[in-house]
């Protein structure tokens, strides 16, 4: 594998609190030395001289619809999405059709993954059978297939004596369940947050109880089994202060935020634009304040796009009908600078944290730093490029994002998996000529 100098670049790794200008060589997918001015051959040189050097991003939480819906999205194409968007590192949920509850299916999800050769496709195998609540999926031979965790990702397991025997389970193997806290009896057909404007609108509505009550509920179990638990896509203030109290008494609890939690609200949702619907659903600002206050205590481990791709004919359906999900993975960089540094809810160090390594924590994967030694997955920012959102030219199948058109700024300019580049922009390709 030939060697990649990058030179000159601003080098954060908030892992090891590393904020400094440097030169970055990387050879037989490890970084092998660190420092100002290298005098180094290498095969490639990238002047970095303006740039962030930071670590892989890692998304928690996407769908690639492969296998069952490919006309969604693939493998192949949902990767190539990810490195676009900065990705070196990506977990996919098993909602697909099947469902990955059985062990040839992470199998599956790994071979297509390497295939791409993009980013680094890691899958969470099913908590259920066909995630239908009701019976344990093979967990232990999924785990020896590659798994990396365990959720029903789209339902929330409504028996608590199957997510009890579940979370027991899975503590024997010291993996982590996630959960999509959604407590159907309270939600029922809801399609949007349930308040003023869902009765305004005439659209049944999702009450914030419905991921509270669920979240509180699995808390409890935390506590019996000791289990290792990461709530998905937080959307509500009373789900934050959940999770800060069950931190606050030393609990294994993580938890992601979506970009659309912290950017829009359901009053995006007044023109029935199916684009915004969701689940859980845009709540309130008061929500949207709720997150960004966790952010800024630190209660947020990981940024997770929850990139939901559908088709066009799908999302014309009337509002009723539509299905829930954003697609969002190439420009989730620009839109979390926006909802965090721009607003100074946090800085580069705090973001990248929960990009990066604290991510990598929840997985328990040796992954979100640069250092001597640790693998070569590096994405190159530019944290000053104005640029706007052209969901025409997505790498992805699918077009369904509220933010087409929006002008933002922070763009990533390469992706390096294991020493390799994966994705260089055009512009700045020709930049290195």
């Amino acid at each position: 594998m030939e060697k990649i100098l990058i030179t000159g670049g601003r080098v954060m790794d908030p892992a090891n609190h590393l904020d400094t200008v440097a030169d970055v060589l990387l050879a037989d997918d490890e970084v092998v030395k660190i420092g100002p001015n290298l005098e180094e051959s290498a095969a490639r040189r990238i002047d970095a001289a303006g740039k962030i050097v930071s670590p892989g991003l890692i998304d928690l939480h996407v769908h690639f619809r492969e296998p069952g819906d490919e006309e969604e999205e693939t493998i192949a194409s949902g990767s190539a999405a990810a490195v676009a968007g900065g990705y070196t590192s990506v977990v996919c949920m098993p909602n697909t059709n099947p469902s990955i509850d059985e062990a040839t299916g992470v199998e599956y999800i790994h071979r297509m993954g390497r295939q791409a050769r993009k980013t680094f496709v890691y899958v969470m195998g099913a908590i259920t059978k066909d995630r239908a609540g009701q019976e344990l999926a093979e967990m232990g031979l999924m785990l020896q297939a590659g798994a990396i965790g365990f959720t029903d990702d789209g339902c929330g397991v409504q028996d608590t004596a199957v997510m009890l025997r579940a979370m027991k389970y899975a503590s024997m193997f010291n993996t982590v369940v996630s959960q999509h806290c959604q407590d159907n009896a309270l939600v029922k057909n809801g399609v949007m947050n349930a308040g003023y404007n869902s009765t305004v609108l005439g659209l049944p509505g999702m009450d914030p109880l419905g991921e509270e009550m669920m979240l509180w509920r699995d808390v409890q179990l935390v506590r019996k089994t000791g289990v290792r638990y990461h709530a998905q896509h937080l959307s509500t203030a009373g789900s934050v202060e959940i999770i800060r109290q069950a931190k606050r008494d030393g609990l294994p609890v993580t938890c992601e935020v979506a970009p659309h939690h912290l950017l829009l609200t359901e009053d995006d949702v007044v023109g029935y634009d199916t684009n915004y619907k969701v689940n859980p659903p845009l709540r309130t600002a008061s929500d949207v304040q709720a997150l960004k206050d966790a952010i800024r205590d630190g209660i947020v481990d990981a940024l997770a796009t929850d990139h939901a791709p559908h088709l066009q004919s799908e999302k014309e359906l009337e509002f009723l009908a539509a299905p829930f999900g954003i697609a969002g993975i190439e420009c989730a960089l620009p839109l979390y600078i926006k909802a965090l540094i721009e607003t100074r809810v946090t800085d580069w160090a705090g973001m990248l944290s929960m990009l990066t390594w604290r991510p990598a924590d929840v997985l328990k994967v040796d992954k979100g730093r640069i250092g001597v030694g640790n693998r070569a997955d590096i994405t190159i920012i530019d944290p000053d490029a104005e640029w706007v959102i052209d969901a025409d030219a997505f790498y992805s199948k699918s077009r369904n994002c509220p933010y087409h058109g929006w002008t933002v700024k922070g763009k990533p300019l390469a992706t390096l998996v294991a020493g390799e580049v994966r994705y260089i922009a055009p512009e700045f390709e020709r930049s290195l000529h």
